[in-house]
């Protein structure tokens, strides 16, 4: 397995690797870590699921999702991957977009043995997690530096496959185009989160915006944003 493989990325969405990848139609999903619930609808109104429980830990976030009232084969629920309130072998697939270094880390083994428990024989785990690489990645890391708890979920996926509780069916490297009309865009969507308190003074957020408007044309900034999918499996 590898973290990166900077030879084998495609462009895409994260909705193109998902129906190109993970079978969902009809099936019993769990997404761990839905943040503002978009890629929830999508997967729903999309690709038409049995059913999808959505968990999300930020407690200001999920009281948010909980007025969400025209997703009716949505559930949502408070939650972290650490522990999954589901019955063993209950789900056809488990689904985490960007959201496995968000666990503590010392919790990251944890969470993937909870997936592989949730998961029924044969069921599938998408882990989609961003790679430290790229002009994005580069404003990113200016006041949120994610390195080394990208690089620690990593280690626990290769260590969950290694114990042979999951097991490896393919690695998948894109590129996702990422739009921002404005700053005042990037600042909404990146920096005035509530899952995290971001400490930034006035001087590093003019250093954030000037990087950031270094990349701004009339139509916007564009960015390519490196993710990297592994797919697994629940051993049969």
């Amino acid at each position: 397995m590898k973290i990166n493989d900077p030879e084998k990325y495609q462009t895409a969405t994260e909705l193109e690797i998902i129906q190109q990848q993970l079978p969902v139609r009809g099936q019993q999903i769990l997404e761990l870590g839905c943040g503002r619930a978009w890629m929830t609808r999508q997967l729903a109104e999309r690709f038409h699921p049995r059913q999808i429980i959505a968990t999300e830990v930020d407690r200001i976030q999920h009281a948010r999702n909980l007025l969400i009232d025209d997703l009716p084969t949505v559930e949502f629920r408070l939650g972290g991957a650490e522990k999954i309130d589901l019955d063993d072998n209950s789900m056809d697939s488990v689904i985490m977009l960007k959201s496995l270094h968000h666990v503590p880390q010392p919790l990251m083994p944890q969470a993937l043995s909870e997936v592989a428990r949730v998961l029924k024989p044969g069921g599938l785990a998408y882990l989609s997690e961003p790679v430290y690489a790229g002009d994005f990645n580069d404003i990113l890391r200016l006041f949120n530096d994610e390195k080394m708890v990208r690089e620690a979920a990593f280690e626990a996926i290769r260590d969950s496959v290694a114990r042979g509780e999951l097991e490896l069916v393919k690695q998948i490297f894109f590129n996702a185009p990422g739009h921002y009309r404005d700053f005042a865009e990037f600042d909404q969507r990146m920096i005035q989160v509530t899952h995290t308190e971001h400490r930034i003074d006035d001087a590093l957020y003019q250093q954030i915006r000037a990087a950031f408007e270094r990349h701004l044309k009339e139509d916007g900034a564009h960015f390519l944003k490196p993710s990297r999918v592994d797919l697994l499996r629940k051993p049969v």
